[in-house]
Formats: structure tokens, sequence, C-alpha cells
């Protein structure tokens, strides 16, 4: 049975992607912590972090420096953060996120009910700065 991530990226369910390439896709989170909060997540169907193929991680770790520089220019935050944890989905996935403080990675403070109209704006201002950045290549319209 496919994972909730798998079934996000074969568009069975809807996402606000930010990127998508032959092994990659990555997409807002639908519990941010902060304004641009993306979740980088392999097509392949990997657990643990800990058990993905080492270029599968550095292509991951590649593919959220480069959401994580842009969220820092889209949203003018001092840092990104990047979390793995693992455990609200049984698919591995990257957290990337603007962050100003520590408070910043309290996950109990993630939204749950975030403005629709918010999060598409959040995600058309990180698919441009992506853009801006050289990686239209891998960034969706919408």
């Amino acid at each position: 049975m496919p994972t909730l991530f798998t079934r996000i990226i074969n568009g069975e369910i809807p996402g606000r992607f930010v990127w998508k390439d032959e092994d990659v896709a990555a997409f807002l989170s639908i519990g941010p912590l902060t304004d641009g909060h993306t979740l980088v997540v392999p097509r392949q169907e990997v657990d643990k972090w800990t058990d993905a193929p080492a270029d599968l991680l550095q292509k991951l770790t590649a593919v959220a420096q480069a959401i994580g520089r842009a969220q820092v220019e889209a949203f003018g935050s001092e840092r990104a953060g990047l979390s793995i944890a693992g455990f609200e989905v049984d698919h591995l996935h990257l957290h990337v996120w603007p962050v100003n403080s520590l408070a910043d990675f309290d996950f109990s403070r993630a939204e749950t009910d975030p403005d629709p109209e918010r999060m598409d704006a959040n995600a058309g201002k990180l698919r441009d700065a992506l853009r801006a950045a050289g990686h239209g290549a891998v960034v969706p319209e919408a």
C-alpha cells in the first residue's frame, strides 16, 4: 500500500509542490512551524533515514539546502532549520523551514489549520525564490 507521501507525489492527494525531479519531490507541510515549511521527500519509499542509500540522502540534503537558501531569501529569516523526525509518516522526509530562534524548532507549535490562501501564497513565494536561484527546471508552476 502506498504511503501518504507517495499518494501526494502521485497526485492522488493535493500538495503545494515547490520542487519535482526524478528522485525527489518537495511540498509545503500541512502543519507548518513557520511560513514556507517544506517537506523534502524521496520518490522511493524508504521508511527510516538510516535505511536510505547514501546517494539518496546526499540528493535529499542538496535539495533541502537549495530550498533552505530560498526560504531565507523569500521569508527574510535568519536561518533555515532542518530536521528528520520520521514519526508522522513512514516515508523518509526532511523538514526544512525558515527559523529565527530555537523556539521555531518546537513541533508542538505547528499550525493545525493554516489559511489555504496564505499557504498558496507561501508556495508561490518559495517557487519564485527557487527560480531566481537558478532551479527553474525543477520548480513546478503550481
